[in-house]
């Protein structure tokens, strides 16, 4: 029998790695091709890894919750076929090895390196205080690491985690005293037990602390993947950026009666619903190529200013969450355009159908709160953008008109917008000219425009 590796497939233009939320398979179980092995999510996008062959899986080298870089072996499944060379060669690579044994003391001197290796690897793992990737550990295991060593490493990943690159520079600079390496392990493997005891009491303590419960009737909801991922973006969000938000309020009146005139030849001639959500859209495109420095991100010291205006469009799933699918190149799409584009990400968002490059490389979002009743809000920055508009639901309110023979009172459709904006980069300055700018192209809106 020969054996055949799973690898975690390539998901889509910057998606480097995955975390496994379930295996669908258990070792001993047959597999037949295409079929689905386990599941993975990549920040918001729940996906299924699928076999390339027929066979019988028979080892799992990743747990749920590990996160698992593309490209990595995750599983080894065994399949039908001619096997009979691939074992060969350890075969005679041990008949080889024991005529040119040259004695006992070597063998000694080796089975204490495997043991005392051994004993550092059990203490290679992530603690309450830090996070290592299984690709980090193996790397760690692999060298010789001990728990110490890798505690020691500075991480300029997410959060201060060690990342491929931290380790290898270790490793290069560490790699000038070898000898070193030999002699701690020979210390530390009389002690392989103690370490593990304590190398587990994190993880008793990683343990949620108990819900209190005020009342017998009280009902405790376990929080979903999904709701701890968003939850966890927005207070690194509010713990970023400042936040500051300006309002204005648009008169939309023109738009309201454009779409209500057109709505129905759009649907007839495209197959799709003309919605209010394609039109604020290309007022906020707009609005960016007037304003480009709302079009950056930060990193560090440093502004990013994007060439692109991909603009997220925050949407409502079937369990109550947002994600946030992206409109790329929004700027360079007429109205026809946008209006699919829109109806396309949100039907499929519906239906749990969006794929990682779908929600990568947002420059600006736009929310709309409007939708639930809201008439404003004060939306969060999605990182690591500086701008969100949430737009408010339109109402039918009376308002002062003016005109070259006076001003009277009558009746017209308007709408708030609420500009929120990352204060470390954008003054209150350039946050209120851009709602303005988005503001101004609404109530520009030709009630003659063909579409």
């Amino acid at each position: 029998m020969a054996k055949f590796e799973l690898k975690l497939p390539k998901m889509g233009e910057s998606v480097a790695e995955a975390t496994i939320t379930s295996w669908l398979k258990e070792v001993g179980d047959t597999i037949e091709a295409d079929e689905a092995v386990l599941e993975i999510a990549t920040d918001k996008v729940d996906s299924e890894v699928p076999s390339e062959v027929d066979g019988v899986l028979v080892e799992k080298l990743f747990e749920v919750d590990d996160v698992v870089q593309v490209g990595q072996t995750i599983a080894v499944i065994e399949i039908e076929g001619s096997a009979s060379e691939a074992p060969a060669a350890p075969k005679q690579e041990v008949a080889q090895s024991e005529p040119e044994a040259p004695s006992k003391a070597v063998a000694d001197v080796t089975q204490t390196v495997v043991a005392a290796k051994a004993a550092v690897e059990t203490t290679v793992s992530s603690t309450e205080d830090r996070f290592y990737s299984p690709l980090v550990k193996n790397i760690a295991k692999k060298e010789g690491l001990s728990q110490t060593e890798l505690d020691s490493i500075p991480g300029t990943g997410k959060e201060g985690r060690v990342t491929k690159n931290d380790i290898l520079a270790y490793l290069g600079d560490r790699g000038s005293q070898p000898a070193a390496q030999l002699v701690a392990p020979k210390e530390t493997a009389p002690e392989p037990v103690k370490v593990k005891s304590e190398s587990t009491t994190p993880k008793q303590e990683v343990k949620k602390e108990p819900v209190v419960v005020t009342s017998g009737d009280d009902e405790i909801i376990e929080m979903t993947r999904m709701g701890k991922l968003v939850a966890k973006h927005m207070v690194d969000s509010v713990q970023t950026s400042a936040h500051v938000q300006s309002f204005i309020e648009a008169d939309v009146t023109n738009i309201w009666n454009w779409r209500n005139k057109h709505k129905n030849a759009f649907k007839n001639r495209e197959g799709e619903n003309l919605t209010f959500t394609p039109i604020f859209m290309e007022a906020v495109a707009k609005a960016l190529r007037d304003y480009p420095m709302m079009n950056i991100s930060v990193q560090g010291d440093s502004i990013i200013k994007k060439k692109n205006i991909n603009l997220g469009m925050a949407a409502a799933l079937p369990d109550g969450n947002l994600i946030v699918p992206v409109i790329k190149n929004a700027d360079q799409l007429n109205l026809i355009g946008m209006a699919k584009q829109v109806n396309n990400l949100a039907n499929r968002a519906r239906l749990n159908q969006l794929k990682p490059d779908d929600i990568q490389g947002g420059t600006y979002t736009v929310t709309n709160v409007g939708t639930f009743g809201s008439i404003m809000g004060t939306p969060i920055i999605n990182q690591p953008q500086v701008g969100i508009l949430a737009l408010g639901a339109i109402r039918k309110v009376p308002a002062v008109i003016e005109t070259s023979e006076g001003d009277y009172i009558g009746i017209r459709y308007k709408m708030f917008m609420s500009h929120s904006y990352d204060h470390r980069v954008v003054n209150g300055a350039l946050g209120g000219q851009f709602v303005k700018a988005v503001k101004d192209y609404l109530e520009a809106w030709d009630l003659d425009r063909e579409i």
